[in-house]
């Protein structure tokens, strides 16, 4: 059993039996949860406050899965990029983004994307499998269990997939990563972001706990946003804003800026009919130029003049700068990038040429 996956109520529902078959008191509960999340340990043994015994006990019958660092690349901005390699073979990113005394983790809810959006990375890849709980909140875990890091004071679910598609894990990763006894992370730190899958979206809104919404927008139109993201030809743009309506707290509508595809004036007096209405923070994201070939960024002096356009009709705006931009910080680029080296070493050791 992985106690890992259980949000830490549930955890201890399921030790306090199993300690008074041993015979155990029934307080050592209470000293086990927090080396789940609160104080997390690598392995039971380096639990130093628990019997050897029953440290030898607890790693037989529940063994503490890691993500096993794969990759670790360090921008001079102090942006630092994981990839992370899973049981299976697969692997995943998380993004270190430290600023001021702010500290955002960026983590993956999945392997790949079944969305398909023609500037990520993660989508040119596909869709492999869900990540299970313990992946997604484990990539915070890891964290704490660096003693270079720490504990991140913001987590976003912006890293590799769409959290709405995989709701069930999704779901108990934020009761981990909020709740007293696991992480402990302020709901308002912790942000969803989502394309606008409508049936995950009414079940986030439906938790009582203040989790920040993010909707990854990025076109004003349905025909415009129909050219970028599949994901409009079956929840539609107007259904996603009648969903959003809904929603009884603020809303992030993030807007990846590109050349002309979605940069024009005419883009941002329609960006801002959607988002003045509702009192819509409106993030104003660069394109990062390694994650979508073939696509080209908005210039600085570009991405000011839009999001001037949305504050003069009263839309609140920020601009996200580009971090990382020495590393391969696009979302899913350095799994994109490790894969296909991989690949071809294989080639060049089968003597195929490329």
């Amino acid at each position: 059993m992985n106690l890992l996956n259980l949000p830490p109520p549930s955890a201890g529902d399921l030790l306090a039996p199993w300690l008074s078959a041993r015979g155990d008191a029934a307080y050592r509960v209470r000293q086990i949860l927090p080396r789940l999340w609160q104080r997390p340990v690598g392995s039971w043994r380096d639990a130093t406050d628990l019997p050897a015994g029953l440290a030898d006990a607890l790693a037989q019958e529940f063994p503490l899965p890691r993500l096993e660092l794969a990759r670790k690349q360090v921008s001079a901005d102090g942006t630092v990029k994981f990839l992370w390699a899973l049981g299976d073979g697969e692997a995943i990113e998380s993004v270190w983004i430290p600023e001021g005394r702010r500290r955002s983790l960026c983590i993956s809810s999945q392997v790949g994307c079944a969305l398909g959006c023609v500037f990520c990375a993660t989508g040119r890849m596909g869709f492999r499998r869900h990540l299970e709980p313990w992946e997604i909140a484990g990539q915070v875990r890891e964290m704490l269990l660096d003693p270079s890091l720490g504990k991140p004071t913001n987590v976003v679910f912006m890293g590799m997939g769409e959290p709405l598609h995989n709701w069930s894990a999704v779901d108990t990763a934020l009761t981990i990563l909020n709740h007293p006894h696991g992480l402990g992370v302020g709901a308002r730190h912790i942000t969803v972001s989502t394309l606008g899958l409508l049936p995950g979206l009414a079940r986030l809104a439906a938790r009582r706990e203040q989790f920040r919404l993010a909707v990854s927008l990025h076109a004003p139109t349905s025909a415009r946003r129909r050219t970028i993201m599949p994901v409009e030809q079956k929840y539609t743009l107007p259904d996603l804003m009648a969903a959003v309506r809904q929603f009884k707290r603020r809303v992030t509508f993030e807007y990846v800026l590109i050349l002309g595809l979605n940069d024009g004036a005419e883009d941002a007096a329609a960006l801002a009919e959607l988002a003045a209405p509702l009192g819509a923070l409106v993030n104003l994201l660069p394109l990062h130029p390694g994650g979508a070939p073939g696509l080209v960024p908005v210039p600085p002096a570009g991405l000011r003049r839009f999001a001037a356009l949305l504050r003069e009709r009263g839309v609140s705006v920020s601009v996200r700068r580009s971090r990382g931009l020495d590393i391969s910080a696009a979302c899913g680029q350095l799994r994109v990038e490790t894969e296909s080296a991989r690949q071809i070493g294989a080639n060049q050791h089968a003597g195929v040429e490329e």
